[in-house]
């Protein structure tokens, strides 16, 4: 089981699902839940590899201070278990199973978008030197070496 598979002369890829189990909640209000965090084609390992990429990246957002973190390779799948400083430690179980048969149908096949053509490079131009500024009425009244530099008579 797991592998391809040949059917009416075709090659037949399965399609794994990634699911993770965990408990939500806290103190009585316990419960275990399941979600599909995505679906991989190929074989056994592929989708193993996978799923081993989403258990090395998971985050499970405790914000107490996490104190170790334990990974165990079971089946088809893995195991892992978070020790936090204070309160019990959170188990969470990630496996690969093949998907058998699903009721919903199967997303459309989404049609090519044509290449959009690149627009046209446009050659720059150098700016244009900015104007100098016209002197104003003020500018010569003002010395080039104010007058009481150099005196010896200032304090």
């Amino acid at each position: 089981m797991g592998g391809l598979r040949r059917l009416g002369g075709c090659v037949v890829v399965p399609t794994w699902g990634l699911l993770l189990e965990r408990n939500i909640g806290e103190h009585r209000g316990m419960t275990w839940s399941v979600g599909v965090m995505g679906h991989v084609e190929g074989t056994r390992e592929e989708a193993l590899a996978a799923l081993r990429e989403r258990v090395d990246g998971f985050d499970p957002g405790l914000f107490r201070t996490v104190r170790r973190r334990v990974v165990y390779r079971e089946g088809d799948g893995f195991l892992v278990v978070v020790e936090v400083r204070f309160g019990w430690p959170r188990h969470y179980r990630f496996q690969a199973v093949e998907v058998v048969s699903d009721s919903a149908p199967p997303p459309p096949v989404p049609e090519p978008r044509p290449e959009p053509e690149p627009a046209p490079v446009r050659p720059r131009r150098a700016p244009a030197p900015a104007p100098a500024p016209a002197p104003k009425e003020w500018d010569a009244e003002v010395p080039e070496k104010p007058a009481w530099l150099g005196r010896d008579d200032l304090p």
